[in-house]
């Protein structure tokens, strides 16, 4: 059983390396963590194999033996911090996620150190998404999917971004996950012989009269640009679902569940 340390005070200097980890990119490139919110966050890194260095609850929601329970399947000892409401109300986003905060290692995500186990696997690329809310949703569609790989193109932000992780509700941990330039990322896809499906409006075919069936990575752009030329002239086949109203163009994380889906359905889930 850990050793449990209180803390009441918002001076306290891991009460201020939290609040700077949580809202600096610098601080979290810089020391090579991130912080986590909510029980279930904490239950998918850990499972994901990931190194917790401190864990911070707040009693009146979540007791030290829940805490101590969870930790029990994992051959880990972390540093756990009791915290007192008034600490534990600046520190989290919201307050429903039990009562947990926690402290943990990044992960590199280099390209050329992603395995894709299956024989012909399934990938999803997006280019430079802008808004940590559509990749936490992109995480979680992924996850749903059970896909290989989500490599992200020209990323404009960390992937510890606590909005990232919230709005994928732990599954940044549970993904494979890569990050690279878009000519990186072009020529890892060819090094693996995969058709490149480049979501586009012109000169596409249906989504649903595209084979998916063999080694196949999905590309998807944003919402207000699209892809950039590069991958366009790289691709296999652009595809578009066909739209019926009056806009061209749906969210970025809707559009790539509607594609992986009928790519999981063509391999028969």
């Amino acid at each position: 059983m850990n050793e449990i340390k209180q803390i009441s005070s918002l001076q306290n200097t891991l009460i201020k390396k939290i609040v700077l980890l949580k809202e600096k990119s610098r601080e979290r490139k810089k020391s090579g963590a991130f912080v986590l919110e909510g029980l279930r966050e904490l239950q998918l890194c850990l499972k994901g194999n990931y190194e917790i260095e401190t864990i911070v609850f707040q009693e009146d929601l979540v007791s030290e033996k829940e805490i101590n329970k969870l930790l029990d399947k994992y051959t880990v000892s972390p540093k756990i911090v009791s915290i007192t409401k008034e600490i534990y109300q600046k520190l989290a986003y919201r307050e429903t996620t039990e009562g947990v905060l926690a402290i943990a290692k990044s992960k590199e995500h280099k390209l050329e150190h992603t395995n894709l186990k299956n024989k012909k696997p399934l990938v999803l690329v997006a280019e430079a998404p802008e808004k940590p809310g559509n990749i936490g949703a992109l995480l979680r569609t992924a996850d749903a999917a059970n896909i290989d790989a989500v490599i992200i193109a020209n990323p404009k932000t960390d992937m510890y971004n606590p909005n990232i992780i919230r709005s994928s509700v732990g599954c940044l941990f549970t993904n494979t996950i890569a990050t690279g330039n878009t000519t990186e990322v072009i020529s890892y896809l060819k090094k693996k012989n995969m058709n490149i499906y480049c979501a586009a409006l012109t000169a596409s075919k249906s989504y649903v009269d595209t084979d998916f069936k063999e080694a196949s990575a999905i590309i998807v752009g944003t919402e207000a640009t699209g892809l950039s030329g590069e991958w366009l002239d790289n691709s296999t086949q652009n595809i578009i679902i066909p739209m019926q109203g009056e806009i061209d163009s749906m969210n970025v994380s809707v559009s790539a569940a509607i594609l992986i889906f009928e790519a999981k359905r063509q391999r028969g889930f």
